[in-house]
This record gives C-alpha cells, sequence and structure tokens, in this order.
C-alpha cells in the first residue's frame, strides 16, 4: 500500500468516475483502474463497485476512505510543517456554540499576525466536533463533560483516538433576554420555567442526551424548540420568551448587551474543555488558542 494509492482512491470517490479521476490524476484509465485492483487484493476487500451509473463506495470502501484520508491529512501537515515553510499556516476549530470560543479564535488570529494563512472555525453538533477532530479537519474541538455524559463521552473519545483536556469548571445558568419576566430573578428554578420554551441545538442525526450540548438534556420540557445556530436562538429568546440553558460565560461582545445568565437553582457542574488526537503535540498557535480558552476561566458569570 502506497501514500499515492490512498491519494487514487480519494480521487476516484471525490469524482464518481474512473475516467474522471483518471484525467486529474494525469494518467490513463486502465493504468488507475488497474492499480485500484491491486489495492484491493492487497487489503482483501472491495473497495469500488463499478456499476453503469459510475463508480460508488462499497460500505468497507467509506471506512477504508476515511482511514486514507486521515493519513494524506497528517501527510500535509508534515510537509506544511516541516517541509514547506513558505507554505501557508493552517489552524481549524470546531466548537459546540460558545461565543467565547469563537472570541478566543478571534484573539488568536489577532495575536498571531500571521500574513500567510488560512484559518477556519467550525460551531457545530457535538458528534461533528469529535468527527472533525478524529479526521484532521480540526486540530482542536471545544466541548464539554458533565457526571451525565462523560462515562459515554470518553468511551467515545478513545475509540476515535482523541483525549479530553479540562480547562474549568462551570454551573448552570440560565441565559434569557433581558427582557424575560424572569430576568430581574436573583436564581431561577425549573418548575419557574415551565411556562415558556426552551431552546436547544438540533444534533441532526446524531441526536442522544449525551450528544446535547445543554445540562439536563433528559428533563420533560412542555415546550422544546430545536434550532442549528446561535443567532436563530437569540432571536427566538427575544420573540418567545425563550431561555436556554448554559455555562454563564457571556460574551457580550459578539452576542450583544441584551442577554444575560440567571443561576439555575438546580445546576449541575460541567467541565468546558477540548479534544485532540491522542499523542499530538499542539501547533504553536494550537497552543495561542487554548491560552485564549484559559482566560475564560475568570469570566464566568458572576464571578
Amino acid at each position: 500500500m502506497t501514500l499515492q494509492q490512498l491519494k487514487y482512491v480519494i480521487a476516484i470517490s471525490e469524482s464518481g468516475s474512473m475516467n474522471e479521476a483518471a484525467k486529474k490524476l494525469f494518467i490513463s484509465q486502465p493504468s488507475l483502474s488497474e492499480t485500484i485492483k491491486e489495492l484491493e487484493k492487497e487489503v482483501g476487500l472491495t473497495i469500488f463497485l463499478r456499476t453503469n451509473r459510475g463508480i460508488v463506495l462499497t460500505p468497507e470502501g467509506e471506512e477504508f476512505l476515511g482511514y486514507a484520508r486521515q493519513v494524506t491529512d497528517q501527510v500535509k501537515l508534515l510537509e506544511n510543517r516541516y517541509v514547506d515553510k513558505e507554505a501557508k499556516k493552517k489552524f481549524s476549530v470546531s466548537t459546540q456554540h460558545y461565543t467565547f470560543a469563537v472570541k478566543a479564535f478571534v484573539e488568536t488570529m489577532k495575536e498571531c499576525g500571521i500574513d500567510n494563512y488560512e484559518f477556519a472555525i467550525h460551531e457545530t453538533t457535538t458528534q461533528q466536533v469529535i468527527d472533525n477532530v478524529k479526521n484532521f479537519k480540526s486540530e482542536v474541538g471545544v466541548l464539554y463533560l458533565s457526571d451525565f455524559n462523560q462515562q459515554v463521552l470518553q468511551k467515545i473519545f478513545a475509540s476515535a483516538g482523541l483525549e479530553f483536556i479540562g480547562l474549568f469548571d462551570c454551573d448552570t445558568y440560565v441565559y434569557l433576554w433581558k427582557g424575560h419576566p424572569l430576568a430581574n430573578s436573583p436564581s431561577i428554578a425549573m418548575k419557574d420555567l415551565d411556562e415558556y420554551p426552551c431552546l436547544a441545538f438540533d444534533q441532526g442525526k446524531d441526536s442522544s442526551f449525551y450528544l446535547a450540548e445543554e445540562m439536563k438534556s433528559t428533563y420533560e420540557y412542555k415546550r422544546l424548540i430545536k434550532a442549528n445556530d446561535r443567532a436563530t436562538l437569540l432571536n427566538l429568546m427575544v420573540g418567545l420568551n425563550a431561555y436556554t440553558l448554559c455555562s454563564g460565560i457571556v460574551c457580550e461582545e459578539l452576542n450583544g448587551e441584551d442577554y444575560l445568565a440567571v443561576p439555575l437553582v438546580e445546576t449541575e457542574k460541567m467541565t468546558i474543555g477540548y479534544i485532540k488526537r491522542k499523542g499530538m503535540h499542539l501547533s504553536s498557535i494550537g497552543e495561542v488558542y487554548i491560552e485564549e480558552l484559559k482566560k475564560y476561566k475568570e469570566n464566568v458569570y458572576g464571578n
């Protein structure tokens, strides 16, 4: 098995056609086809099915493709860091929907002062955060663990070759707009919230209590609305007197001054942290980003 063969598999999967892939790779179609057959024989599985409509991946091929992408992406990282000194500096973060994680990303870009770079940040579902770090799409993934989800998530991290590093602990807060009837309360109990809609980030096809971004995911809410972006949730807070549960870290610079966090009576501890590939050292940019995240330890609401 060679790196070139892995690149061929990726090219064919992206093209959906042996002929199209051969053109992009500047080799003949028979030569490409023969190379793939040799690879399939070597690894003992069928990667592609040849049909009248083109080339499709088998289930085993899908799994093989995932590993192939990991290898080629890792090679790119090595080349960028040690071979091509003039290459763009790359850094990517995946995160649950945390404004402080976005703000830390902004500050990292400012601090690094790199002219030639390619940065990316993905606010996404919990499972996608994990997958992005696992598959080298992101160097760091920001999420939380709690007594409720940590056993399940730690098993997922281990099976994906990842490790979780905690940064700071938070209590549970109710996040709502300043015009909400309960906004001036010193604290809020769950029963006080029953008549108001609860907001949660939609986890898509990977929906699970353990993957929820909000605490108390198993609570029997009378009214529950799911959305997939932060701006929508903020609009629903104002329009419906809705609320969500959060860590208490309020970033007014990005969310605005119209929202606040009130302590929840039935609070539960959550540990904000990040995941990375096990055994891999963070890049210099990654280290700067983590230091920016650590600053929010002093910014937990109410401190």
